[in-house]
Formats: C-alpha cells, structure tokens, sequence
C-alpha cells in the first residue's frame, strides 16, 4: 500500500516546546517572492492559511475554493489538500499539533471543534482587520519568545477562534444548550468516522461508541446536516477512498483492503453506486 504524502512541521520552521511544536510565519517569509504549488497530501498536523491578499486555488477534500482576498482555511490532520497561491500573496501561515493547543475546558473545545469543521471562510476586510491583530501579536510573540510567550500565542489562538466563528451565517444568534449538546454529539460523530471508518461501518457501533441509540444518533444528524448516520458513513468511505485514489498510486484492491473490504469487487461496485464512477475512472477523470 502506497500511502498519501505526509507533511509534518518541518523542524526549521517551528518551535519545540513541552506541550508540543507550534509554528507561525507570513506568507512573504513562506512565499519568498515565489508562487507556490503543493500537490495534494496531508498533514499530521493543525494548518491554518489566512489571506489579508491573495490569489489561487485551494482544493481540500476535493472541494475547490478560489483563493481570494480576507480568506481564511483552516485544516485538520488527515485532510488532504492541493495549494497553489501567487507570489504576491499576503497573510500568515499556522501549523500546529494538538499537544500545543487543546482546549480542555467545555466551552472552548466546544469553539475548537466548531472552527475546526468549518475548513474555508470569506470574511469582509473591516473583520478581517481583528484575525490579522491576532495572528499579528502571535507571530510577534513567536519571534521575540519572551517569558510566556507560548501562553501568549495560547491566547491569542483563543480569540482567533472565537472571531473566525463570529463571521458564521448568524454571528449574532443564542445557541440553546439542547443545539449546544446536538453540535457536540454531531461533531464527536464526525471525528470518529474520520478515524475508525477503516474498521467500522455499522450505525449501531458509532452509536454504541457515543452512548446513544441509533434512533437518537440518527436523528442528531438529520438535525444538523439533513442526512442519516448511514448517508453520513458512505460519504466518508467515499471521501477516504478518493484521497488514496487522487494522492497516491495504491491500486484499487489495495485502496479496498486499507478501507476494510475483504472483496475488491464488492468495494468497487459501491464507490460507483454513489459516484458513478468505478475507482479507476474516477482516478482517470480526475488527472
């Protein structure tokens, strides 16, 4: 089995610290006067793209987004994605591992996981103005690493997310403590599928694992997203098998084992049930 790329924090460009390697630095540190093309991988770690200007193409997941002016992308590990920016691209650049910066209290891991599954964000300039304050005094304290500092980027990472979340459809609206539970259930489904649906496809299991009844698990996603536990579990085998198809040169019948069919056939028969395309057509039409 060929894997995808992984790219983890270079040792050059981040600091080592007890809790874990954090790294901040502009896109004109980065770019160096140079446009920048990265092939599709992943990372092991946090990565955060926010664009004061810019121009290219950011694909994550398969999803295209232009890259344009006060936006902002936000990655976590596993994601696989494809970047292209122009040299004259401005902003900061952000990666980071969850040994740095893992809010443990209720409410702020709460937000964490809230701006962590919105990958891509337009914001007007006036609001960008109060992110770049942000990243600004973390790059700062980055480079000058008086006592403290990682505490201070700590912070600063606090404020961030509670900005980059005030730019939703409905910054202003009351979150109740009964939608509160349901994103926090929705999300924890989430995280599983993306880390056990090598080995799991059975609703009951995912309920099981979150203490819930399939009937309670199915309606918690039917009110977050319109869809069912089940729709849910074969997007996500989808969305892992083009990553292996389009990031690495696996064959299919490799591809089906590391996703947990002991048949290829029958692997190849549902990617096409929900594509419309067999495993290797898609790989073609996509290149």
């Amino acid at each position: 089995m060929k894997p995808i790329p992984v790219k983890e924090i270079a040792p050059a460009h981040s600091q080592q610290t007890n809790t874990g390697r954090f790294s901040i630095r502009s896109l004109e540190q980065v770019l160096n006067g140079h446009d920048m093309l990265h092939e599709l991988h992943r990372h092991n770690f946090f990565f955060i793209l926010a664009l004061e200007k810019g121009k290219g193409i950011h694909e994550i997941d398969f999803v295209r987004y232009e890259v344009r002016d006060h936006s902002l992308f936000i990655l976590r590990p596993g994601q696989v994605h494809r970047l292209e920016l122009k040299a004259d691209s401005t902003g900061f650049l952000l990666e980071f591992d969850s040994a740095f910066y893992q809010p443990s209290d209720r409410i702020s891991n709460r937000r964490w996981k809230a701006a962590t599954g919105k990958s891509h964000c337009e914001v007007e300039k006036s609001r960008f103005r109060r992110l770049h304050t942000a990243l600004a005094n973390m790059l700062q304290e980055y480079n000058s690493k008086q006592e403290g500092y990682t505490e201070a980027i700590k912070a600063n990472l606090d404020l961030f997310f509670i900005e980059y979340l005030r730019q939703s459809h409905n910054p202003n609206g009351s979150i109740s403590g009964e939608s509160n539970y349901t994103q926090d259930r929705f999300e924890d489904l989430m995280r599983l599928l993306e880390s056990h649906i090598g080995s799991i496809k059975s609703v009951s299991e995912y309920a099981a694992l979150l203490n819930l009844s399939i009937y309670q698990l199915n309606s918690i996603t039917k009110t977050s997203v319109g869809k069912t536990v089940s729709e849910l579990i074969n997007e996500q085998i989808v969305l892992e098998a083009k990553r292996y198809l389009l990031a690495s040169s696996s064959q299919v019948k490799e591809i089906a084992d590391q996703l947990g069919y002991e048949d290829p056939s029958y692997f190849v028969r549902f990617f096409k049930k929900q594509t419309g395309y067999s495993p290797e057509a898609f790989r073609k039409n996509a290149k």
